[in-house]
């Protein structure tokens, strides 16, 4: 009978995974509430930098595509130094800009073409990939509105639109690979909040556009 006190004894590990497995598991982890402690300090910089430098300048929309690019450039700038990943970075930035210019009573729309905008420019001059800062930023973007309560679906398509017209300006190649990489966005903006394509003009299921799920299979 006694033998029975040590089969419920899973010291050392965890139901279903040996030694190795529960060391992987901690190890990740471990990493990753790093990776999101590293995130939000980015956020919270970056928010308090953007909404100080906007109060001072008392100018949000004239001097916010140099300011939002400044931003990027030493984001970038700083991943290479200290080799932190730039998807990780751009989030983190361009979630701090949009939250940073909401505090000082800027508009969400505002808020996403400067963003989007300047991340581009700044990846652009800093010579990191276009493609990935676009994706991230318009995941940043996204992140941030719907923290501050603004429409998710509008900040998609302003955030996309905008980043492949900041991409024209750099060539045929970013905008072609912006687009290629921001198609999955706005597919998974549209699935999770009921977005539609920037593509698709009007929300009647006449139309061969069906919301409701349970009426997919019919």
């Amino acid at each position: 009978m006694e033998n029975t006190k040590s089969t419920g004894n899973t010291c050392g590990k965890e139901e279903g995974l040996g030694k190795i497995g529960t060391q992987v598991k901690n190890g990740i982890v471990g990493c990753l509430k790093g990776i999101n402690e590293i995130e939000a300090e980015i956020v919270s910089l970056v928010r308090n930098t953007v909404s100080n430098t906007f109060k001072a300048t008392k100018d949000v929309t004239s001097e916010g595509v140099t300011v939002t690019k400044d931003v990027v450039k030493g984001a970038v700038e700083a991943t290479s130094e200290v080799g932190v990943g730039l998807t990780v970075s751009t989030k983190s930035v361009a979630k701090g800009i949009v939250m940073g210019i909401n505090d000082i009573g800027g508009d969400v729309v505002t808020a996403t073409e400067l963003t989007v905008k300047g991340a581009l420019k700044g990846a652009y001059e800093a010579g990191a990939d276009v493609a990935i800062v676009a994706r991230r930023a318009v995941d940043g973007v996204i992140e941030a509105t719907k923290e501050i309560g603004g429409n998710a679906e509008e900040a998609a398509k302003v955030a996309v639109n905008d980043a492949i017209e900041a991409a024209s300006a750099i060539g045929n190649t970013a905008v072609n690979s912006v687009k290629g990489i921001l198609i999955g966005v706005v597919e998974g903006v549209k699935e999770v909040a009921g977005a539609s394509l920037p593509k698709k003009k009007g929300r009647s299921t006449s139309s061969g556009y069906s919301e409701p799920s349970e009426t997919k299979e019919e």
